[in-house]
């Protein structure tokens, strides 16, 4: 079993992060992936939000620099899946391509975005069909975009687009939101906003970029379609913390437990970005997070020795 001071599970901006760290630091570190490197960030055709690229920069491009940097100093990855964490006096991460072993571990997984599970949703990613308002909003200026889900999370994103957008639609299975109060008030009296009540998408229409979708009634059964250039799909997330669940604490959502120090309730064992708690959802963030655990992994190693 090959032994490392540190294993990342994740290889998106908050596990890349903490492998540069490591790696700089001088602790040998092992960072699995069981994807793209990069994680959810190369599916952002533009991010415009993260510091010291002014005239924005491709999110592939990003995740590519921010992987080039760390393996420079030292970062070994490898493309395998972690289906376990076992403790002893390390431990041993198991995973479909062998087993290691290290003194420290950062889970940073991810979550994956709930998606509508539609035809044209998955073909049209990218080309209309979204999942992060914050990221892609601006691509739609003086468009009509629509926002599928009634939480707070698509009633942001839909105030969030009417900044820039000429028409939003909330699309939502009931008759009333989710929402918080306020959130709903604010979204009620914007001119731009409408909601289409007790609808769900049927398909997202379009060729080589979204043009409209089909909705259901859910009531009545009758299709309708929408005209539209964007879809933005607001449903919730899920966290990939299963593999977790029998060695960290996780909240009522599956989300990994941390203090401010991304440390879980397992001593040794930290978590980053959008796997844990009260994660911020967003790449600067994710790199804050990733900081924050190398250095705390660095202590925890060096304490134990």
């Amino acid at each position: 079993m090959s032994k490392y001071e540190v294993i990342i599970i994740g290889g998106g901006p908050a596990g890349l992060t903490a492998g540069l760290y490591t790696s700089r630091a001088g602790l040998k570190t092992l960072l699995i992936e069981r994807g793209i490197f990069g994680g959810q960030i190369v599916n952002a055709r533009q991010v415009d939000n993260y510091p010291g690229f002014p005239e924005g920069i491709s999110g592939f491009e990003l995740a590519s620099l921010m992987h080039e940097q760390a393996i420079k100093y030292g970062l070994e990855t490898i493309n395998a899946t972690v289906t376990a964490i076992k403790s002893g006096g390390n431990y041993s991460i198991i995973t479909n391509d062998g087993n290691f072993e290290a003194e420290a571990v950062i889970i940073a997984a991810g979550s994956e975005y709930r998606k509508l599970e539609v035809p044209g949703e998955e073909e049209l990613l990218g080309r209309g069909v979204s999942y992060c308002a914050t990221c892609d909003g601006f691509l739609f200026r003086d468009l009509d975009v629509a926002v599928v889900g009634g939480g707070d999370t698509a009633i942001t994103d839909a105030l969030e687009l009417s900044e820039h957008a000429s028409k939003v639609y909330i699309i939502h299975r009931r008759d009333q939101l989710r929402a918080g109060q306020v959130l709903q008030q604010q979204a009620l009296a914007r001119p731009k906003l409408e909601p289409i009540w007790d609808s769900v998408v049927e398909e997202v229409i379009g060729d080589n970029k979204v043009s409209g979708l089909s909705l259901r009634n859910v009531k009545t059964g009758e299709i309708t379609k929408l005209e539209l250039a964007g879809v933005f799909v607001a449903i919730g997330f899920k966290p990939n913390s299963q593999s977790f669940a029998d060695i960290v604490e996780l909240d009522k959502n599956g989300l990994i437990q941390t203090d401010e120090l991304m440390a879980t309730s397992a001593p040794g064992i930290f978590a980053v970005g959008d796997i844990r708690k009260n994660s911020p959802r967003q790449v600067a963030g994710a790199v804050g997070d990733g900081a924050t655990a190398a250095i705390s992994a660095f202590k925890y190693i060096r304490e134990r020795s």
